[in-house]
């Protein structure tokens, strides 16, 4: 391996380790509370807000796809498997959070969930470099930019059925809520 090669495969390990570890963190913090998240209950009533009958049920589902995806890309493990699965989340956190308060981060906005989405579009069509569990396996030479192009369509897919199962909910300008605590609360909750 050249100078070169090293110093990509560096950069793609320590984005996968950011990118990745953020990602499950932040399903853990819906999943079980950890790093002062709202926990499964919280999480589910805020998923049951934004118009998922089933609210627990699907904070669940997001939780365990963001942790597991996180796994996924920080090990680079399973080609555009974890990338996809990230694009699916963030797709899905878009449209049912974060569309509406426009692009910036500091109103609520999808900046952050755009960086997201672009970092999963490199790893699933360029794949996790030399320093992965896949290159550990021999797992890279069976993936392509075509694979990886194909997952995650996949992944928006994925995101379109699971917006299918949801009741739009109007503007939260226009719900009314018992206490700006809850406000701060539901903010902190979404995706």
């Amino acid at each position: 391996m050249n100078g070169e090669d090293l110093a990509r495969d560096l950069a793609l390990l320590a984005a996968r380790l950011t990118v990745g570890g953020s990602i499950a963190a932040h399903g853990a913090q819906k999943m079980f509370g950890a790093f002062d998240g709202p926990g499964p209950e919280k999480a589910g009533g805020f998923f049951k807000m934004l118009g998922f009958e089933e609210g627990e049920r699907y904070a669940r589902a997001a939780s365990a796809a963001e942790m597991t995806s996180g796994a996924l890309i920080a090990l680079g493990a399973f080609g555009p498997a974890g990338p996809a699965m990230l694009l699916s989340v963030m797709a899905v956190a878009v449209e049912t959070v974060h569309r509406p308060k426009g692009y910036f981060n500091d109103k609520g906005g999808f900046e952050l969930n755009t960086m997201y989405a672009v970092i999963a579009l490199l790893l699933a069509t360029n794949g996790p470099g030399a320093l992965s569990f896949d290159a550990l396996l021999g797992l890279n030479k069976r993936f392509n930019a075509v694979h990886g192009w194909l997952a995650l369509f996949g992944g928006l897919m994925g995101a379109a059925m699971i917006l299918s199962k949801r009741t739009p909910q109007p503007p939260a300008h226009e719900q009314s809520v018992s206490s700006a605590g809850e406000v701060a609360q539901e903010e902190r909750v979404g995706a």
